[in-house]
Formats: C-alpha cells, structure tokens, sequence
C-alpha cells in the first residue's frame, strides 16, 4: 500500500471498513436467514469471500494511487459481505444441528478459528517468499472455493416453515431482555481486548529487542490459549456452570492478563518478559471464556423469555454475536492507537480492565438477583395420544439437579387441546391442533422444562371438577403464578368444545415455566 503512495491512514481505514459492515450488515443475515436458508448463504458467503481474497491479490497490478484506494475499498466491502454471511450462518447451523450441546459445538468452532489465526501468518509469510504478493490470495481463494463445493454436497438443509412478517422476531426485541444485552456487552469488551493488543502489543515489546520469530510467537500465545481452552469453557457451560458464571470467570481473567502485561501502572518496576507471558496466557484463557459463554448464554435467555425455539432465533442470535464482535473489533484498535500515542500502553491498558470490571460487575449484580430458578423435568415431543406429557430426565443448570415429576393433565373427551404460546404472540400462526386428544407441543421442538408443582394443580384441577362435574377442566395457572410470587413471561390459550363462539380464553396471568428454560 505504501508503495502505491497510500498513507496510513487510508490502508488502515481499508482494514478497519471490513469490521464496520459485519457490524451493520449480520444483523440482517440473522433476521432473514430462515428465509434465505442457512445453507444457502452459508455456500454464498463463502464463495464470495474466496473470490475477494483473489481480487484482493491481483490489486498489485493496479498502480494508480486513487484507483487502487477505491478498489480497496470495493472488495473489502464485499469480502465483508461475504464474511459476516457465512460466519451467521455457521453458528446457526450450530444451534441447528446440536441443540443438546451448543456450547461444546461452538467452542469445537472457536478451536479451529483460533488455529486458523495461528498458522494463516505462517503459512501466507511461507507463500508469500514463494510466489509474491497474489500467491496467499489465490491459493486462499481457491481453499475457500473446494470448501464451497464440499459443503454444498454435504451440508443438509435447515429451512423450516417461515413465520408471517407481523410474527417475526426482531434484533430490537432480543435486546430488549437483559441477560441477552449483558451477553452482547461481554462480547464487544472481549473483541475491544484482542483489538487493543492486536495494535499495540508490538511496540510495546520493542524494549525487548526480540527477534521477529519470538515476537510472532508472542502474538500467538493468547490465540493459542484461545483454541486450546474453548472447548473446556463450552463443554462447562452445557454440563456444569451457568454460562453467565462462565463470563463472570471470563472478565476476572482478562482483567489479570492487562494487569500484568503492562504491567498496569499502579504496580511498581517495570515491564518483565516472563510476566507479559504469563499475562497474554491469562487473557486466552479469559476471551475463551467470555466468547463460548456468550453465544449460549443469549440462545437460552432468549428462548426462555419466550422467543421460539427454532431457526429464526437462532439466526438472530447468531448475527448478534457475529455484529457485536465486529464491532469491538473495529472500536478496539482504533481507541488503541489513540490511548498508545496520548498515554502510552500501561495506562492505556487501563480501558480494558475498566471495561471488564464494569461487565464483571453488572454479570456478578444479575447473577445474585436472579430468582432462583424452578426445578424442572425435560418434556419432549410427543405425538402419542394418552392426553399427557412424558416425564423425562434433565437437570437444572442452576441447581444441579431436578427433582419431582412432570404435570400429567388428564384431558375430557371434549377438549380440543392446550396451545402454548410464547410471550410476544402465537408465533406459529394457525392453531395447531390434533384430532385424537394429545397435548399439542411437537411444533415447538423439545422442551427445556416444565412446572414441577405436580401436587398443587392436581388439587386445583380436583376441586374445580367437583364444583362442576358437567364442566370441562380447565386448570387455572393463575392460582399457581400468585402462590409463587412469579413473573408473567409465557401465555396459556385453553380450548374446549365451547370455543367455536369464543375460540379462546386468555388467562389474566400468564404461564411462567422457569426463566432459564422453554415454555411448553
């Protein structure tokens, strides 16, 4: 670039451009990526991209100063495009593929990306003194365009019944809810870290005089930490720990790495290399943490609050975590450059660790005041006709394990069924309804949970069919929300034989199941 009279200024806006359209661009990705289908733009986006890296290749040949700043321009816009394409839609296809292990599955990802970063400079200094500048680009692109092929062979498809426009999920609803807009706020203060040291880490080092092997393996270490702890922080967050613990854990270990990279200000003598080490190690160790967790954390918190779970949640959360890690992507560097230069790097660093105790501060207030969750018991689809709800094993995620039954209703001959929906509205349109009599909750997948006081709605139930043996019974989730003091989240539609005049009656209160779990 420098050659081509291009200053600094104008190549680094060239990088810093890519970030800013993920930003903008991923949210869309994720709002429309049950009706494009993921497969479809996952083999977009990556063809695309393969073909940028080689049109990024061959603007060597271009020699005039404006043109080849435009072009620039042009192609990391559309790389960008094709980026933020692909990576939406991987991590829906994620959630997709392996709904029992989100967190391990994510983190599997998150391992081979961090290694990608690893060996990429390596492999691409290797081709570079091989063939030149255009050699890494092509033979990136074409890897890219054998990738596109495999996975339109192998991929399988993932497109499922779309929702009416008026029913669609928005971004806006998703970050209405606060343990998703902490998770998005982990995210962004993760990505400002590897921006910060991704610019200023070098000059910080130059004290060493370090060879430019050394100094390449020293950008490697908390990349490599990355890779090789993700999937211990994923496989905790789907068997162990509650992932918003995992971010929590996640903020005190970035913390400690800035503290000691510096090393911060407030700690006398100077920088040590062996210190900045054991530092850079902290903060792989922390940005896997905060990465894995954050992904799973705001699937379950939104599906809790309602939101389906199927596709379209899982493409908005998707474009969310791709969005908002764009974009302390293109923040990071940027305020970097400018606390390096005003500053210098030991109070520079101080950002960073300002902006995870705020984040670790915020997590640890939401985790003391959350209500302690209801024991639960997964119920899973069922298409028998019995009229009630299997009871299965799973274990609560906050404690540790479940207890008592799942709720058995015993439903007349004359009741058509109960429909549940989630908070905002029926997002599956028409009714679905069954002629034999089963309890209606295959359209909405497995579900994460349900009410567990088994004795209490008996007795409602009980009573209310003896105070009117010719009714038809109808169990009254309102008496149960008062006498456990719980939020109103999901809403319970029941059907009788009544309803051609009144097709149904809304409960005053609404259901609640559990705050970490689905609604049935």
């Amino acid at each position: 670039a420098e050659r081509k009279g291009a200053s600094a200024t104008e190549y680094g806006l060239v990088f810093g451009i890519f970030e800013l359209v993920v930003f903008f661009i991923s949210p869309v990705y994720g709002q429309h990526l049950n009706r494009i289908g993921p497969k479809l733009l996952f083999n977009g986006g990556i063809f695309t991209t393969g073909t940028c890296a080689i049109l990024f290749g061959l603007l060597d040949r271009v020699d005039e100063h404006y043109t080849f700043i435009v072009l620039s321009f042009l192609i990391r816009i559309v790389e960008a495009l094709g980026n933020a394409a692909f990576l939406t839609a991987s991590f829906a296809i994620i959630a997709k593929e392996f709904p029992d292990n989100v967190a391990t599955t994510f983190a599997s990802l998150e391992t081979f990306f961090g290694l990608g970063l690893i060996v990429g400079p390596t492999v691409g200094g290797a081709l570079y003194q091989v063939g030149g500048y255009t050699t890494p680009f092509a033979v990136m692109g074409s890897s890219l365009f054998l990738a596109a092929i495999m996975t339109a062979f192998v991929l399988p498809e993932h497109g499922e019944p779309e929702e009416d426009a008026e029913q669609r999920s928005s971004l806006l609803q998703v970050l209405k809810i606060p343990g998703v807009l902490l998770a998005a706020s982990s995210i962004i203060v993760t990505s400002v870290s590897i921006g910060f040291l991704q610019a200023t880490l070098e000059p910080h080092l130059r004290q060493f005089d370090l060879s430019p092997v050394v100094l390449g393996l020293m950008f490697v270490i908390n990349g490599g930490t990355y890779a090789l702890t993700a999937p211990c922080w994923g496989w905790m967050c789907d068997k162990k720990l509650m992932p918003k613990v995992v971010t929590a854990t996640g903020c005190l270990l970035i913390i400690f790495g800035f503290l000691l990279v510096g090393p911060a200000p407030f700690i006398p003598g100077p920088t040590i290399l062996w210190v900045c080490i054991v530092g850079l190690v902290s903060h792989g160790l922390g940005i896997a943490a905060q990465l894995v967790a954050s992904f799973t954390d705001a699937l379950r918190t939104s599906i809790s609050y309602g939101f389906p779970n199927n596709l379209e949640t899982y493409g908005l959360i998707s474009g969310l975590w791709t969005s908002t890690f764009a974009l302390g992507a293109f923040v990071g560097p940027s305020i970097a450059g400018i606390l390096y230069d005003s500053v210098g790097f030991r109070n520079g660093t101080m950002f960073v660790v300002l902006l995870n105790v705020i984040v670790g501060v915020l997590v640890v207030l939401f985790i003391c005041c959350q209500r302690e969750r209801l024991p639960y018991k997964q119920v899973p689809p069922t298409d028998d006709s019995k009229g009630s709800l299997t009871t299965s094993v799973s274990h609560s995620s906050s404690n540790g394990h479940a207890s008592g039954s799942a709720i058995a209703i015993e439903r007349p001959p004359g009741m058509n069924g109960i429909i549940a929906c989630n908070s905002y509205k029926n997002r599956h349109g028409t009714w679905h309804r069954k002629e034999s009599g089963a309890i209606l909750i295959g359209p909405y997948s497995t579900s994460y949970g349900s009410c567990e006081s088994r004795g209490f709605l008996e007795s409602v139930a009980s009573s209310h069919q003896s105070e009117h043996p010719n009714a038809q019974l109808q169990i009254y989730y309102k008496l149960f929300i008062k006498a456990h003091k719980l939020p109103a989240l999901n809403t319970c539609f029941i059907l009788d034989e009544h309803s051609a005049q009144n097709p149904c009656r809304t409960l005053q209160q609404p259901m609640y199941v559990s705050d970490s779990n689905e609604y049935f």
